[in-house]
């Protein structure tokens, strides 16, 4: 993959990460269960960043996140 090609994607996903990160934590103190829904959102783009820079660690903590994202969606939408 070249470098400017690169470049746009990483952009792309820092947008995506800050749009829905924010929009999770917002509706999430809201006590709003879509908060759940914004946060698994963000997800595919923190695993693009984190695979585009090689970051391996926040790779595993994205998984983390994507778990955790989904229980309590789960727990709003089925529980």
């Amino acid at each position: 993959m070249n470098q400017q090609k690169r470049k746009i994607l990483d952009i792309v996903a820092n947008v995506g990460m800050a749009i829905f990160d924010i929009l999770a934590i917002l509706l999430v103190s809201f006590k709003s269960p879509w908060g759940f829904v914004a946060g698994l959102c963000s997800q595919p783009f923190f695993f693009m960043c984190s695979i585009l820079n090689r970051q391996w660690g926040l790779f595993i903590l994205n998984i983390i996140y994507t778990i955790s994202w989904a229980i309590g969606a789960y727990h709003w939408f089925a529980g």
